[in-house]
């Protein structure tokens, strides 16, 4: 899963980056306010669901429960198949209403391009679900490649061409959004192909529960999930809203000005998601493997998979988090060519959203933490306790004419200092052993720390030496900088004994690793 999320992320890059070029800062608000909408859609449909028919195939399969296993995913087909249809109709025959409602009627026919992207992701989730249950995360990986794909191949040579025809920026938008619904057809058609392939034959003399019963389990589950998934999703859209909101209203400026201030808060907002992305690797494999060991009542296994965790995920977020921070304008300036001055807008947005990049990864993982421990509603309220302290700091920063945009980095910021905050504290409280927070991140934290000034004194040294800022000569100091910061870490990582040898024994070639690197 990892492996694939770096695929498919470098693959994202490939269409985000371009299509930021192509959309510009107005485009992109109408390319995210569709998003934002299809995202609330998409996660009140699959974001506890999955994870719960995931968690309830990995107990049957530890159990070897094969007809309870197939049963369950009967069951679960079924309800998303009409999740997924209810969800698609609503959000092609509302598009206008729904973008209307974000202050950015533009918006509409990108929202009615995602529309049917609804129905399929739904049941793609059923199926990845249903296979990460059992241990094999290579359907979820090759069908995430494939829909990455199809963005880059059909969504960026149909924005650009509706924009080369002369059609505006909301039609470019839709065209861009065409190559992800298009790719989600395809990915569920790969699915389907795959399960029908690999379908188990296994005899099994175990009695399944009713379909009844499955269902009240799948929705005991995912309900809470979904409610803690859901709420982030529907307060980003009433955060756009308010953003939107006070710049047109209270700032008084033009739905076009708002939306290009807005798009520049997007384009920072993207480098954070595409790195935050690994996260979801480690925590979805997490919750059924953690449940499988919960089911044999196995809990030191319990606590050494969610340490593991925890030592990854640091590994990841710090210097990710503050590599963006170091280098944000110079990053910016280079994803952003044919948008130079949105990028320098862009970069200071990006210098705040490092920080919180590290949080958002420590939240992604501290929820299904709490998860795992059957305490899903602890993350419903500390999700709205960052989102309410979200929503009410832009109405109040954005609103002030000397800081207006910049305000929204602030806000999420503090959003996500909350969330981890309360999560932090939740999971300790409910750790059968005392995570130590302390010894967790000291070692981790040194070394970004020192890479963080690696990577500024490199990068500005090489742009003193060349003596120009010119767009090859900063993208020559940008990676330059990037590389000596990733060998600086590298090396403190081996150094510090930060991982242990069992972080990396579950990954593919990790006894190798584990021997090249003489860890214990």
């Amino acid at each position: 899963m990892a492996g694939a999320a770096l695929v498919v992320k470098l693959i994202g890059a490939a269409y985000k980056i371009p299509l930021n070029n192509i959309l510009g800062a107005v485009g992109k608000t109408y390319f995210n306010t569709a998003y934002y909408i299809y995202n609330v859609l998409l996660t009140i449909s699959t974001a506890g669901l999955p994870l719960a028919i995931s968690r309830l195939t990995s107990q049957a399969y530890a159990q070897g429960r094969e007809n309870q296993k197939r049963k369950l995913f009967q069951v679960a087909l079924r309800m998303f198949f009409v999740l997924g249809l209810a969800g698609s109709l609503f959000m092609f025959t509302r598009a206008g209403w729904l973008a209307a409602r974000l202050n950015n009627p533009m918006a509409r026919l990108p929202v009615k391009a995602l529309a049917p992207a609804v129905f399929c992701v739904c049941l793609l989730a059923c199926m990845r679900g249903y296979t990460q249950g059992q241990g094999n995360m290579t359907p979820t990986a090759a069908s995430q490649i494939l829909e990455a794909m199809c963005k880059v191949f059909i969504g960026l040579p149909c924005a650009w061409y509706v924009i080369h025809l002369g059609f505006g920026l909301d039609a470019g938008a839709a065209g861009a959004i065409l190559g992800v619904t298009v790719g989600t057809v395809l990915s569920m058609c790969f699915l389907i192909f795959y399960l029908t392939r690999h379908r188990s034959r296994v005899l099994s003399s175990d009695i399944p529960d009713s379909g009844g019963a499955i269902l009240k389990s799948i929705l005991v589950i995912g309900i809470p999930i979904t409610l803690s998934n859901s709420a982030m999703s529907i307060i980003n859209i009433v955060d756009t809203t308010v953003v939107m909101g006070r710049l047109q209203a209270g700032l008084h400026f033009t739905e076009e000005q708002a939306a290009a201030l807005n798009g520049q808060y997007g384009f920072a907002m993207d480098m954070i998601n595409m790195v935050v992305a690994f996260a979801y690797p480690v925590t979805m494999s997490l919750l059924p493997t953690a449940s499988a060991a919960l089911a044999r009542r196995d809990t030191a296994e319990v606590d050494r998979i969610v340490s593991t965790a925890f030592r990854v995920i640091v590994v990841l977020a710090l210097p990710a988090g503050i590599g963006l921070s170091a280098l944000s304008t110079p990053i910016m300036r280079v994803i952003l060519p044919a948008q130079q001055s949105a990028a320098l807008a862009a970069g200071p947005h990006l210098r705040i959203l490092g920080i919180a990049c590290v949080l958002i990864f420590l939240m992604i993982l501290t929820n299904a933490i709490l998860q795992t421990y059957g305490r899903e509603l602890i993350p419903i309220f500390t999700v709205v306790a960052g989102g309410v302290t979200k929503v009410t700091m832009n109405y109040f920063l954005v609103g002030t004419p000397e800081i207006n945009i910049k305000g929204a980095p602030i806000s999420t910021l503090c959003c996500y200092t909350v969330i981890v905050v309360l999560n932090l504290i939740f999971v300790w409280v409910y750790s059968p052993e005392k995570p130590r927070y302390v010894a967790l991140f000291l070692k981790p934290l040194a070394a970004s720390a020192l890479m963080g000034g690696a990577v500024w004194a490199v990068y500005g040294f090489a742009s003193r030496l060349l003596g120009g800022v010119t767009f090859a000569q900063n993208a020559l100091c940008t990676f330059l900088a990037i590389g000596v910061g990733g060998v600086v870490y590298g090396v403190l990582v081996i150094a510090l004994g930060i991982l242990r040898a069992d972080d990396l024994r579950a990954i593919p070639h990790g006894k190798t690793l584990i021997r090249i690197l003489r860890l214990r």
